[in-house]
């Protein structure tokens, strides 16, 4: 629901800040008062058009804050409206477009009055209403139309051009087969090339090296006879016992790694010929590696992707046949699918526009006739028409001239589903009728206010005493501008405003106890008195 409204500079309006009631809101005042600014306001919230004529004279711009409940959160909607430049819309303080907030207010106000901005209009609208009135189960059509899309998907994926395949398959069996030639057994095997290239290209430095250092250690004065020398020096001296201990585990590891020093010097040879098998090995791994990744281990997995990938296009035919049998089959599917949900909504189509109709003459709509028309297999294509008087012909509702009948025609539909976005705004649904079709018009109105926020731009005071809260808009004049106000009334001040709207004359008692008597009728007709 609308919590709360905010408007500056908006038309007449300087400032005004409402608190949203809730139930039916009735909106009145003079002519010319700024009445309908307050639903342009609201429509502007919700995404409509932002016409620089609609700030005020002599300002820059014109600002509405709305705030709204919506599932259990609160949101506040943001509309500035530029003299001269583009409009800025916000969502929660946060810049946002107008097509956002036309999606928000899609789901929160429902606008009827003004043929561009009504919901129900839409074909997507009028088929879900279609929809909802019949109960139409809709899971069998939407599950086959996924199935269908998959299997076309999957269609798409094969490849349906042979000369395309037969290149794709040549290309993968190549690089498929490149890799397997190189018989990688180990993603680590670069490592222990390179280790290995080092040994063999460096073979003569290393031996030289390691014979220099074996010298050191175990020549006549190496290491080893120091050591040992410096062992011998303080065995036995109880103070240096632990010393001596380790200078001769020392020693031990000393000889144990000159052993070493000397087996894998023994082992060193210069070899050319395994040399440069080691440098071809080596190329061939990272030329893999340049085509197919950045290492051995990713080179190996985008092998397994190409081998898939060649077991799939070789199964092509198999492949594709299954899938074309399947689509065959999901295409069936969805036809009687299709025709199942259209013969449901061609049955519910004339039962809907009897409902509609039925409710016509109580709003001043007496020989109006109603006619849902539904076209094409599953009867996607739903359109509301309407003739108003008689002798005319049906037409879709959004060629529809008269505004009045229009929103008239959207309330005897709203009242007749269940279903709606939680604040419906009518404005000029009360055109060109008075007296019992007024009582009429108030009645569905206040029926459907027990399921929504409803707020109603009227003329007649038999609407408006239906409301559960009445708002008035009052305008001044100054010497140099115009302005108009927008305030709740209590009671007092409703019977003095329905007496003006019965006889212009709102202090006279006459019209005063008329409005009271309007009120009394009004609250027992919502009683079901």
């Amino acid at each position: 629901m609308l919590l709360e409204l905010s408007v500056t500079d908006l038309g007449v309006i300087g400032h005004a800040t409402l608190t949203m009631p809730v139930g039916l809101i009735a909106l009145t005042g003079e002519t010319g008062a700024g009445k309908t600014l307050l639903v342009d306001a609201i429509d502007l919230l919700v995404g409509g058009r932002a016409h620089p004529g609609l700030v005020r004279p002599g300002c820059d711009e014109a600002v509405v804050d709305g705030r709204f409940e919506l599932e259990g959160e609160e949101i506040v909607l943001t509309r500035v409206v530029s003299a001269v430049g583009r409009s800025r819309a916000y969502v929660n303080g946060r810049p946002a477009t107008a097509g956002s907030l036309a999606d928000l207010g899609a789901r929160l106000v429902d606008l009827h009055g003004q043929h561009d901005h009504q919901s129900l209009l839409g074909v997507e609208a009028q088929r879900a209403a279609l929809d909802q009135f019949g109960q139409v189960d809709l899971e069998r059509l939407h599950h086959a139309r996924a199935v269908l899309k998959t299997l076309d998907d999957a269609l798409d994926e094969l490849g349906g051009d042979p000369r395309t395949r037969a290149r794709e398959l040549d290309l993968l069996r190549y690089q498929v087969d490149e890799i397997d030639a190189a018989e990688v057994a180990d993603v680590d095997e670069d490592a222990q090339l390179e280790q290995a290239e080092d040994t063999l290209a460096n073979a003569v430095d290393h031996v030289e090296a390691a014979e220099a250092a074996l010298a050191l250690i175990v020549d006549d004065d190496g290491v080893r006879d120091r050591l040992a020398t410096a062992a011998a020096r303080i065995q036995g001296r109880s103070p240096f016992q632990e010393v001596a201990q380790r200078l001769v585990n020392l020693l031990a590891e000393l000889e144990d790694a000159a052993d070493t020093l000397r087996g894998v010097m023994e082992g060193i040879e210069p070899d050319p010929d395994t040399l440069a098998g080691v440098q071809e090995r080596r190329r061939l791994l990272h030329q893999l590696c340049r085509k197919y990744g950045e290492t051995l281990s990713d080179v190996m997995e985008e092998r397994d992707l190409l081998h898939a990938r060649l077991v799939e296009l070789e199964g092509h035919d198999e492949r594709a046949a299954q899938l074309d049998a399947e689509r065959r089959a999901a295409d069936v599917e969805v036809s009687e699918a299709e025709r199942e949900v259209g013969d449901t909504r061609r049955r519910a189509a004339p039962l809907l526009a009897e409902a509609i109709e039925a409710h016509l003459p109580s709003l001043a709509m007496e020989r109006a006739r109603v006619g849902v028309r539904v076209e094409g297999a599953d009867g996607a294509q739903v359109v509301y028409e309407l003739a108003a008087n008689p002798g005319a012909p049906l037409q879709a509702l959004s060629k529809v001239a008269s505004g009045g009948e229009l929103a008239r025609t959207m309330l005897a539909l709203r009242s007749v589903l269940s279903e709606a976005p939680p604040i419906l705004v009518f404005d000029e649904v009360d055109a060109g009728i008075g007296g019992q079709a007024g009582f009429a018009v108030g009645r569905a109105l206040a029926a459907l206010a027990d399921r929504h926020q409803v707020l109603v731009v009227t003329h007649l005071p038999q609407v408006a005493a239906f409301a559960d809260a009445h708002l008035v808009v009052e305008k001044s004049q100054g010497e140099d501008d115009t302005r108009s106000e927008i305030r709740l009334l209590n009671d007092d001040e409703r019977r003095t405003e329905l007496a003006r709207m019965l006889s212009g004359q709102p202090n006279s008692s006459t019209a005063r106890r008329h409005a009271q008597e309007l009120m009394v009728e009004a609250q027992s007709q919502k009683a079901g008195g």
